[in-house]
């Protein structure tokens, strides 16, 4: 079964070279349309030149919603890349959907979908050896891509990932 996404995880890690984590971790992506459209692939912004070649090879793909009443009724509380990723994912009852906005992850296990975040992403590299330091990948996030992570969290994300006691 395919992974789904929104926006943000593709995005942030495409600003951070850090893109190649989704295809080691997922193999095939799925976006909606919406996704599609905020991604801005075919303008020359940081991180695009690796989403456009994973369209190109296929590893990211455009999936048309088919579920519109979902996903008309998602749209009353989330923007629409995210309306459309949870419609979406639910439509192809995909294995995971990528998201980071606290109220779209919450929707979307409301429904029974199976979420994880650009940090779960690099927690896991950092666990399967393919990310050196977790931390400095989260400094990344925070400085080039505007990522908020609050000091709670990058605390705790450290100490799981053994990199802090």
């Amino acid at each position: 079964m395919p992974v789904v996404s929104n926006t943000s995880p593709l995005l942030n890690l495409a600003i951070v070279g850090r893109f190649s984590l989704l295809r080691d971790q997922f193999g095939e992506i799925w976006i909606p349309p919406g996704v599609f459209e905020e991604l801005r692939v075919k303008e020359d912004l940081p991180g695009t030149q690796s989403m456009r070649e994973a369209i190109k090879t296929g590893w990211l793909r455009v999936e048309k919603v088919r579920e519109i009443p979902v996903m008309q009724v998602l749209q009353r509380h989330l923007d629409k890349g995210e309306a459309e990723a949870i419609a979406l994912a639910l439509q192809v009852k995909a294995d995971w959907i990528l998201l980071d906005e606290r109220e779209a992850r919450k929707v979307a296990k409301t429904l029974g979908l199976k979420v994880a975040g650009v940090l779960g992403i690099l927690l896991r590299a950092r666990r399967e050896g393919k990310l050196s330091s977790l931390e400095r990948a989260m400094e990344e996030l925070r400085e080039k891509a505007g990522f908020r992570i609050g000091a709670n969290l990058f605390a705790d994300l450290l100490r799981e990932s053994g990199e802090k006691s």
